[in-house]
């Protein structure tokens, strides 16, 4: 059957030299470039982000995702003396296994004692639903934040020591509060304290939501037709303030204003009815070009992998079209790309 050609995976794709791969941050947090899109106008702008709160308004309420990414990823070897990486995909809490990824993962055994750099160890156990791991000599938790290293995505290379102390700092938002994120919601990497207090003091809101991203957010699309990706679950927080804040500005004509795909899919999935609700909850919700936006009028985003859901939730934001165009402009200036690279705001 004929699939409508903008849900194939291939509309999502475009070609991006190696070189665009932001592999340092900004040598300062607002430094980056910025690319302005107007949905309406069909005008792509180039400006830097410092110049982000020229574009909002008083009485805005700008979202920020506060999640805090911690030392996820710990290297190991196994009593073979073979090197294995261990990637955490939630925070541990004490007593629990953890569900972890392991790469090599086939020489593995059902249950195997890993050593970590210090001779602390682990045991990682394997089953078909994949890995866990838990405490060996001391607990797991302890060992994460004592020898636990930042989990960079694999695009951003580094030497055999792994991140370094730049990557700690930089590779989490000034705003960071609630632990449990194994990426970073990049497109806050943005802000410093100034360009915060300058958009306060343009009479804009700011609220916080709390979305722990996992690996989900970034498993490949390996459907020809993207409708059939399952996205995996995320939990999420809303917490009351930030309800009342939206609604504030939603009741006096002030605009919603995400920062990052993860704020979009965490206030979409908490909007019931005519409002949104306060509280916990999980989201699997993977926005698509099609889908009916229900609270975010404008997004402050990161520029993405191609065939990547987050790619299609701009799309599904400001037209595949235009994205798409506004992408080949971005690779043209050679603005920096991914996680460490520049961003986009789209109003």
């Amino acid at each position: 059957m004929n699939k409508d050609p903008i849900l194939a995976l291939d509309t999502f794709d475009y070609d991006l030299p190696p070189d665009l791969i932001a592999q340092r941050p900004a040598k300062l947090r607002s430094a980056s470039k910025l690319l302005h899109l107007d949905r309406e106008e069909k005008s792509i702008e180039h400006r830097d982000f410092r110049m982000l709160p020229d574009y909002l308004r008083e009485g805005d309420v700008l979202v920020l995702n506060d999640t805090k990414v911690f030392p996820a990823r710990l290297m190991a070897r196994r009593d073979t003396g073979g090197v294995v990486e261990i990637l955490l995909l939630k925070f541990p809490v004490e007593g629990e296994a953890v569900p972890c990824l392991v790469r090599p993962g086939r020489r593995m055994r059902a249950t195997q004692r890993v050593t970590l750099e210090n001779g602390t160890t682990l045991i990682v156990r394997r089953d078909h639903d994949g890995f866990t791991v838990t405490g060996g000599d001391i607990g797991l938790n302890e060992a994460v934040l004592k020898h636990g290293k930042v989990p960079l995505p694999p695009y951003i290379r580094r030497d055999m020591d792994g991140p370094d102390n730049a990557d700690t700092e930089r590779y989490q938002t000034v705003y960071a509060s609630h632990t449990g994120a194994v990426a970073a919601p990049t497109a806050g990497l943005h802000f410093d304290e100034d360009v915060l207090a300058e958009i306060r003091e343009k009479g804009v809101s700011i609220g916080q939501v709390t979305l722990h991203v996992g690996p989900g957010t970034f498993q490949p699309v390996r459907t020809r037709d993207i409708t059939r990706h399952q996205m995996d679950e995320e939990p999420y927080t809303v917490p009351p303030g930030t309800v009342d804040l939206i609604e504030d500005a939603k009741e006096n004509g002030g605009r919603v204003v995400a920062a990052g795909t993860t704020v979009v899919r965490t206030l979409e999935s908490a909007f019931e009815g005519q409002g949104i609700r306060a509280g916990e909850g999980t989201s699997g919700l993977f926005i698509y070009p099609g889908y009916r936006f229900s609270l975010v009028n404008a997004l402050l985003t990161n520029f993405h992998l191609p065939r990547s859901t987050l790619l299609m939730l701009v799309c599904a934001f400001a037209g595949t079209d235009f994205v798409m165009k506004a992408y080949r402009e971005a690779v043209k200036q050679k603005y920096r790309f991914y996680s460490y690279g520049d961003a986009m705001f789209i109003e």
